[in-house]
């Protein structure tokens, strides 16, 4: 039921703002399921796959979608997801996670203040 509603969750402020795999999932599958901080990583960007393109398909059918720009950012993020998931290897967990808040406080106040 949990990874259900993470899921729900995800979906709606995936569509709604852009976000959902790693500022929703990854937390919340690391606050309530109990899942280490890579096995969270990896199980978010397999459900990401799914959502998005539920996502990328349901923004088509409203006419939103550029499939080339949409080509020109996936594309060359395949190496970025290749080298990020070989340095992800080689931090330890515990780096990763204070990196990963820092990120998300410096997110939050870039929002805030502009």
């Amino acid at each position: 039921m949990r990874l259900a509603l993470i899921g729900v969750a995800a979906g709606f402020l995936g569509a709604l703002f852009g976000v959902g795999g790693g500022i929703v999932i990854v937390p919340a599958l690391v606050v309530l399921c109990r899942f280490g901080t890579r096995e969270a990583t990896a199980t978010s960007m397999s459900a990401v796959f799914i959502t998005a393109f539920a996502g990328a398909l349901t923004y088509s059918f409203h006419g939103d979608l550029k499939p080339g720009a949409a080509a020109l950012i996936g594309i060359p993020a395949i190496a970025g997801v290749v080298a990020g998931t070989a340095l992800q290897q080689r931090i330890p967990v515990r780096q990763l996670s204070y990196g990963f808040a820092l990120l998300l406080v410096a997110v939050a106040a870039r929002l805030a203040f502009s």
